[in-house]
């Protein structure tokens, strides 16, 4: 059994490093790709507030498919550079976004998201996929949510590869 929950009254930098070293402990020796997501989905759910979808987009045959993830039913699949997740994707490059309305091309799975955070997942030069995080609250990432997840992702890439 495991019991990780995150430290109470934490900053945010010490936040990540837990989640980090949750997620090590989680992926550490399993081979299986859609485990290590499906338990690193249910990890960001549980240490960072305010979300209201947590979860992972796949690539295959060059489109984003839908991957594990916490949060309500989402679009199954999504062209690279279409929404936010496409960009982050195609560009390589992660996105912050503070208001999803105002997003050009905006791909609306929940409407009450807000605001996004979309994070590539790169292994050996080549995409995997992306960590993609909603929030009903507008502006709800920073740039210490964007480096500490984009951290992790970098960290278990290869978990993630499979």
């Amino acid at each position: 059994m495991y019991d990780f929950s995150p430290a109470t009254g934490s900053d945010k930098p010490a936040l990540y490093a837990d989640l980090l070293a949750a997620a090590r402990a989680l992926t550490e020796g399993e081979p299986d790709a859609i485990a290590n997501m499906a338990n690193v989905a249910a990890l960001i759910w549980q240490y960072v507030p305010d979300l209201n979808w947590a979860g992972f987009y796949r690539l295959v045959d060059d489109v984003l498919v839908l991957g594990p993830f916490q949060g309500k039913p989402a679009c199954i699949r999504i062209a690279l550079g279409s929404g936010v997740c496409g960009r982050a994707a195609a560009t390589r490059q992660v996105q912050r976004v503070e208001d999803v309305h105002a997003f050009p091309g905006h791909i609306a799975c929940d409407a009450a998201s807000a605001s996004e955070l979309v994070v590539p997942v790169i292994h050996k030069g080549a995409l995997i996929g992306v960590l993609d995080l909603d929030s009903p609250r507008p502006a709800r990432f920073d740039e210490a949510d964007a480096a500490g997840l984009d951290a992790l992702c970098a960290a278990i890439a290869p978990a993630l590869a499979g």
